[in-house]
């Protein structure tokens, strides 16, 4: 399992180097250079099938090759940035950790949370009224029905919105 871990981790090393290489305006003049001469040996090979064939095969295995590369790039990096959120949720007081684990939620429940969380944008975006108070108004305790950080209802004292 060693071999095999520390190829793993050649492998993303390898990949990321490549995915930042390739990713680079240096990369793009490259390869802008590479057609523009294999443009101009039209002429020295007659045009030939051969010849059509170089760029053609090679642009082929490039891009089928990169697809991989970049695809591993991706993968990591996003997975870095749920972790990153993750222990964020874990680590504010009011956040639900339930939302931890919504990666791999079914779509109806992640509709759901959507549609909650969209709600709770907009009770904080009302104009302050009679009937509201405003944003500021509630986190002085003006009104007793929020807890003043997002215009969600309060809690009792003692307990959580988490679950653990």
């Amino acid at each position: 399992m060693t071999s095999q871990t520390s190829t793993s981790d050649r492998f993303n090393a390898i990949a990321d180097r490549i995915t930042t290489a390739l990713g680079s305006l240096q990369a793009l003049a490259g390869s802008v250079i590479l057609v523009v001469v294999w443009a101009l040996t039209g002429p020295i090979f007659n045009f030939s099938d051969t010849w059509q064939l170089f760029i053609n095969t090679t642009t082929t295995v490039v891009t089928f090759w990169m697809v991989f590369v970049i695809q591993n790039s991706a993968n990591r990096q996003s997975k870095a940035t749920q972790l990153k959120l993750d222990e964020i949720i874990r680590a504010v007081a009011d956040a639900r950790n339930d939302f931890i684990a919504l990666d791999q939620a079914p779509e109806e429940e992640l509709a759901e949370r959507e549609q909650e969380l969209k709600q709770l944008a907009n009770q904080d975006r009302r104009p302050a009224g009679p009937s509201t108070g405003s944003r500021a108004g509630r986190e002085n305790g003006a009104s007793g029905t929020t807890n003043g950080t997002s215009g969600r209802k309060a809690t009792p004292a003692g307990t959580s919105r988490r679950s653990r």
